[in-house]
């Protein structure tokens, strides 16, 4: 009888289980080693990571995925954090109706260009914080970037009632707006004439795209663009053009003359959100700072410039006073905000600190090169900038008043900072030290550093790790990390004479071309989860040059019959949009001119 009673009581909590549905699920990002993602740890938002694990679950439970991208210098994100993802309200939706899922972009790039590729086919724009709408089987359905709270409110109740109702109708939505999967891969002759018009091409969409009033391209915000304006220098190389140099020259010279540089701490922002260069976001990359100091190394020598050699080497010491790591390696970026939350805080002065920190002279030399009898254009005061050309006599009261405030700002301002060390990110970080050591010595011990700390902290058994933070080693690299540090290695081979790197460097490579290449063409995840990542047969630039054409290039600089014949292959591969749009292409340009000339 007791038995029995047993066995009944135990099918009467088993019957309420199954009743109780899955088990609740609960934010995880509290110790996660991103910091981005620990950031968001404290969200009433049951949080969860992507991977595997989490898209099984969406499955069993048919539950859309909310995959909400963004990474920590990004000062909307920690605007949608604040106003929505704090909101009790809203997390009561997101956890009833989604799994929530947190992606630190810099941790996956593979999938965060998937999902901004499908926000601007969707809706004609991209960025951050990107939230996608993903059914259970890997199809996004719907995105939308910041949204104000109750804008935001409306979409989850919108799509969660959608989904209730007419789950089918949305999948099947969702189905017929993927890209067609590739099927064969089409293959093209690499010879110069065909080189010839790719070249043409880029030349005369640069030509349609170019500002001729401020420099760089776009009549909204300006980024830095460097693949397409280290393609443009190499033209203008092999074949000098005035409107090409005149243009090189004033996009440059803006570049490093206004908002876009930090002109008291070093180094670049990240975009001007402005077409004159004025008014910065205020978020600092290493990836940005990494690829402009080559950038500007090489138009001092192309356009003859010396002061661009100036401006690469102080972009490298703002590297290494800012962004290196007691540890070794570099990290990711700095902040838009400062510990308070207040943008720019960390760069904008008031008149009166400028007065009471400056000498009379540097003080007059400011007011007039920093425009300080204007009003100021941001709410914390002036960011000083070439806003007026100085003269010969005020550079030197300029440098030393830069220096004081630099000074200043570290004794008395907090600049918050990403401190995970990506692997891709420092093999760039290592091309440029391993650049500004060929024209500066001085710079050949952070170049060494650097090496080290990729050879002996991001490299293990199975390759590379993608990323090392608080003391742990994250998986998960992906071709951009594989083709980066194999570049930086050859790049450090070539300077030191050490014949380790470039054997690390051949390794390195037959493991990327293994996992993110095949007859297929390119992917830039090992293992994607999006139903909607198809392999392709080159990879755009973005912010960073494409990392297919990095590696291809990479490949043929190898002693490796093997690797540089898989190259020329891969670079034989036919990509339709290279045609129709060869100004994203310019790194695959580059390296098909390696290939046709035989020049680096």
């Amino acid at each position: 009888m007791a038995q029995r009673l047993v066995t009944w009581l135990c099918l009467l909590l088993l019957a309420g289980a199954a009743q109780a549905g899955p088990a609740q699920l609960h934010n995880r990002l509290a110790r996660h080693p991103s910091p981005y993602l620990a950031l968001h740890g404290a969200d009433p938002v049951a949080w969860q990571e992507w991977n595997a694990e989490t898209v099984a679950r969406a499955k069993r439970e048919d539950k859309l995925l909310f995959v909400s991208v963004g990474y920590y210098a990004c000062h909307w994100c920690h605007v949608m954090q604040r106003e929505s993802y704090k909101n009790a309200e809203i997390a009561g939706l997101l956890n009833r109706g989604f799994i929530p899922v947190k992606v630190d972009r810099e941790l996956n790039t593979g999938l965060d260009d998937a999902l901004q590729e499908f926000s601007a086919r969707l809706t004609k724009v991209s960025g951050w914080p990107l939230n996608a709408f993903v059914t259970p089987e890997g199809y996004p359905v719907y995105v939308v970037l910041y949204a104000p709270p109750d804008d935001f409110r409306k979409v989850l109740e919108r799509l969660a009632e959608r989904w209730e109702t007419d789950r089918a109708g949305l999948k099947k939505l969702a189905r017929e707006a993927a890209p067609r999967q590739t099927q064969t891969l089409q293959r093209q002759t690499l010879d110069a004439a065909r080189l010839a018009r790719w070249e043409s091409g880029f030349l005369q969409q640069l030509r349609a795209e170019m500002d001729e009033l401020h420099g760089g391209f776009g009549e909204v915000s300006k980024f830095p663009m460097a693949p397409q304006l280290a393609l443009a220098l190499e033209l203008q190389a092999e074949k000098p053009d005035a409107k090409l140099e005149s243009f090189l020259r004033l996009t440059l010279d803006q570049m490093a003359a206004r908002g876009l540089m930090d002109h008291v701490n070093g180094g670049f922002f990240r975009y001007t959100t402005d077409p004159g260069w004025e008014t910065p976001h205020f978020e600092k990359m290493l990836y940005d700072n990494a690829q402009l100091v080559p950038l500007y190394l090489r138009a001092a020598q192309v356009l003859k410039v010396p002061r661009y050699r100036v401006v690469a080497l102080r972009t490298a010491d703002f590297m290494l006073d800012t962004l290196a790591a007691p540890a070794g390696g570099f990290y990711a970026s700095t902040s838009a905000v400062d510990q308070a939350g207040r943008e720019g805080a960390y760069y904008l002065w008031s008149r009166e600190a400028l007065e009471r920190f400056l000498s009379a002279a540097e003080f007059a030399a400011a007011r007039r090169v920093w425009k300080l009898d204007a009003p100021p254009p941001f709410e914390l005061g002036f960011l000083p900038a070439e806003w007026t050309a100085p003269t010969a006599a005020e550079r030197p009261l300029l440098q030393a008043a830069a220096g004081k405030l630099s000074r200043q700002a570290r004794k008395s301002r907090q600049l918050p900072r990403d401190d995970k060390r990506n692997a891709g990110l420092n093999g760039l970080a290592l091309s440029a030290l391993v650049a500004a050591a060929r024209v500066a010595p001085r710079y050949r011990r952070a170049a060494d550093e650097a090496y080290r700390f990729l050879r002996t902290q991001m490299m293990g058994p199975d390759g590379l790790y993608k990323s090392t933070a608080k003391g742990q080693k994250l998986a998960g690299a992906e071709l951009e990390d594989y083709a980066f540090v194999v570049r930086g290695l050859l790049d450090y081979a070539d300077l030191s004479g050490d014949k380790r790197p470039r054997k690390a460097a051949a390794e390195l490579a037959q493991t990327a071309w293994q996992r993110y290449a095949d007859a297929r063409g390119w992917r830039r995840e090992r293992q994607p989860l999006l139903a909607t990542v198809r392999p392709e047969a080159a990879l755009a630039d973005g912010p960073l040059a494409s990392p297919s054409a990095v590696l291809a290039s990479a490949s043929l600089r190898l002693d490796d019959a093997q690797l540089a014949r898989r190259a020329r292959e891969a670079l034989r591969w036919y990509a339709q949009e290279m045609g129709e749009d060869p100004f994203s292409y310019a790194t695959q340009i580059l390296a098909c001119r390696q290939a046709v000339t035989g020049r680096e």
